[in-house]
Parts: structure tokens; sequence; C-alpha cells
């Protein structure tokens, strides 16, 4: 992993009061033991916007950007006189959410508020900074539910749009929200720059145990050619322990195969078999948590309890998928069912899963076009598995890049 520090710099000094550490405000607030999370949009609304004041303001979100009353920020803040926004900036899926996997809604008039909601997805560099520039924006917000794994686009829109406002001589604001499956540790293996796409602009672990706002200081003094103005309105009242439920937030899926926390719980494990002539359980109720193809058995289930992974079981399953691979047609698999998700271990039990499907099923293959590689970050997974390499080989082979991206990733975490 090749990842250059170019010294951690002050998050911007309007915010200084949003942007300090949060931890001191957990008292003042409740939810359990005391506690009550307050979302980075919450934070600044109850400041009176005023880090956005006298702005022309856009922002980069989808459905999961709403108050705890259910109410998306975009039609809060159009209501309040006190914030200037201008303009609306969708990526995957689209603003409102109505597009599927690899879709967005176009350039379009929102229909709830009236303003010119422009798309993202696909766009990076100058091309982006263009329809920035063509908004009449001064200040980017950024506002997306992330679910914690590389692979997951939202985070590399947060990177291109970071990009594209610096190109573009905007200034960028992202408001924080709780990583749903914890902030406690980076697992998996990290990214080589050769195989960057979207699915992994930057060398960060498959698992990478940030929110949104580490991400983005990390994003700017290590990959950006040159960092751009930048605040970040940080949560009070959370732990990096915290899985989704402790926040009291209500869950907006962020894609609509991503319907559940559960499923974000394992999807940093499961998506790899997007990679695989299997299905990843899309066009079923229970994606990622639901793996399979014809011809697989009771065997994979049996042979994938036997690894005896943390915090996990296997169930024989049957599923006929209504969409994606296997559409119409009944197949055979797993299931998972987490029952200790502290010692669940998502990308130990990919692996572990992708190893026993080969073992047990004649028909396994990769996807002709490597697509795993890219998931993965590299060709070592792949060529480890094909190789006859066990579990713990496999993850063992990663240990030493992990543990460099770990160092860097210290420097930005900013909850205890």
């Amino acid at each position: 992993m090749t990842v250059t520090r170019r010294g951690l710099l002050a998050a911007g000094t309007a915010a200084a009061a949003l942007t300090a550490a949060p931890a001191a405000a957990d008292a003042a607030h409740g939810t359990g033991g005391g506690r009550r999370l307050r979302t980075g949009f919450e934070r600044l609304a109850a400041g009176g916007y005023a880090l956005l004041d006298g702005e022309r303001v856009g922002v980069v979100t989808n459905p999961t950007g709403i108050t705890r009353d259910v109410r998306h920020i975009v039609d809060v803040m159009h209501a309040d006189d006190r914030v200037d926004l201008v303009a609306v900036f969708g990526p995957e899926h689209g603003f409102r959410g109505t597009a599927q996997a690899g879709g967005s809604e176009g350039r379009h008039d929102d229909p709830a508020t009236g303003l010119p909601v422009y798309d993202t997805y696909l766009k990076s560099g100058q091309p982006l900074a263009d329809v920035f520039t063509a908004s009449g924006v001064d200040t980017v917000v950024f506002d997306i539910q992330d679910v914690g794994a590389r692979f997951y686009t939202y985070i590399w829109t947060l990177y291109d749009c970071m990009e594209a406002a610096r190109l573009a001589g905007k200034r960028f604001v992202v408001l924080d929200r709780p990583n749903p499956v914890t902030g406690r540790r980076a697992q998996g293996p990290v990214l080589h720059e050769e195989f960057a796409t979207f699915v992994g602009r930057k060398p960060i672990a498959q698992a990478h145990g940030m929110t949104v706002a580490e991400l983005a200081l990390l994003f700017n003094e290590e990959f950006l050619s040159t960092p751009v103005p930048l605040d970040t309105v940080l949560m009070s009242g959370w732990r990096r322990s915290d899985f989704h439920d402790a926040s009291g937030l209500p869950w907006v899926p962020p894609s609509p195969n991503m319907p559940t926390p559960d499923t974000a719980l394992v999807y940093s494990g499961t998506c790899l078999f997007e990679g695989t002539n299997l299905s990843e359980g899309r066009g079923t109720t229970r994606p990622f948590e639901l793996l399979g193809a014809e011809g697989i058995d009771r065997r994979w289930a049996e042979e994938a309890n036997r690894l005896d992974l943390p915090g996990v079981r296997f169930r024989e399953a049957y599923f006929a998928p209504t969409f994606s691979k296997f559409q119409g047609k009944t197949v055979g698999g797993v299931q998972l069912h987490v029952h200790d998700r502290a010692a669940f271990d998502p990308v130990r039990t990919g692996v572990g899963l992708l190893v026993t499907a080969k073992r047990v099923w004649s028909g396994f293959a990769w996807r002709p076009d490597h697509w795993i590689d890219k998931l993965t970050g590299s060709t070592l997974v792949r060529t480890a598995i094909d190789a006859g390499a066990g579990t713990d080989e496999v993850v063992g082979a990663w240990q030493d890049e992990l543990t460099a991206f770990r160092r860097v990733r210290a420097r930005y975490l900013r909850y205890r």
C-alpha cells in the first residue's frame, strides 16, 4: 500500500465548535446510558445553520438524509429562511431513490421543492466540477448514510465531490452520521491502486471502520492532490462500539438492496459473491444474507459451519430470486445467521464462504471480468483461493497492508 500523509490540518475554523471532539456533549443528550445521538445535521440545525450563513448551498444526498422524525433534510432546509438552498446533487440510485443499482435519476427539478437536481453518478473530476459551477453554489454539503464497506459507492461519491469542489473553487461541508456496523476496527484487504474503480478509488480497507466525516478528513489529507476547504460537522453521543440500533435513528435503505441494518452487517463480506457466478441474494427479501446457485445443496452449510467462524452460523437454504442472477429459478445455498455481532468478522466470513463454496460445488466460477479483484482490491484473494488456500491463509496474506492502513486511519478518528 502506498499511502502518504501531508500532515493533519484543522478541518476549518468556521466549524470549530461543531468539529470539536463530541464526547463532552454525550452526557447532555440521552439514548441508553444517558446519551442521545445527534447527527451532524441535527447539530448544524441546532446552531441556526451559522456554518452556512451567507452561502449559496447545494446538498449531495439521497433518501437517507433524514431527520429523526423522518423529514428529509432538503425539505427542512428549503423551508427555512436561514439557509439559501439552491441545488441538490443526486448519487447512484438518485436523490429520492427511484433508480436501481447502476442507475440514477438524471437532471430534473424536484417536484416537492422545485429545486434543480443534478446527477453526479459516474461523474468525477472536471465534468463534475462543471456541474457544481453551473449550479451556482458556493458550498457543497454532503449528507448520506454509509454502511462501512469500501465498495459501497457513496464514499467514492464523497471523494469525487470533494475533488470536484476543489477544482471548482467551492467549499465542502460533511454532515456526519453513524457507521451502522460500528467504527471499532478496520478489516480486510487494502485496495491496490492499479485496481481502482468506482467501487474503490483509493487504498483503504475493505471494511474501513470509519464515519463519512472521518473518511473525508482522511481523503482530504492523504489522497486529494490539494486539500479542499473542508468543514466536518461531527455527531455527539456516538461511540465507536455502537451498532445502528443504539443510535435511535430510523433506518432508511441507502440503496434498494440494503433493506435493513442486518444487511449492512454482512455486506462487507458477502458482497464478494458479486464477483462469482453464485447469487448474492439480490431479488430476495434477504440480499447478501442468502447466497446460492443451482446445484448447491446442504453440503455447503455443513462445510461452512465446520470453519467455526466467530459469531455466525449457516443454514441450508433454498430461494428463487425475482431478478438478477437465477431470476425465477430455485437455487440452493446458505443463509447467514449472525448470533454474536460483536464477535462477527464479515470479511473473514466472506472469504470462508468463497473457500467452502469452491470446495463443495464443482460449478463454482469467478465472473469472467475478474470483478472479484475490483471488490477485494487486488488479485490476492482470487489467486490464493484458486491455489487451494484456506481461510486463515487468505486472511493472513493481507495483514501487513491492513496494519499499515490502520496506522494512517488512526490519525483521523474523531470518536471514542
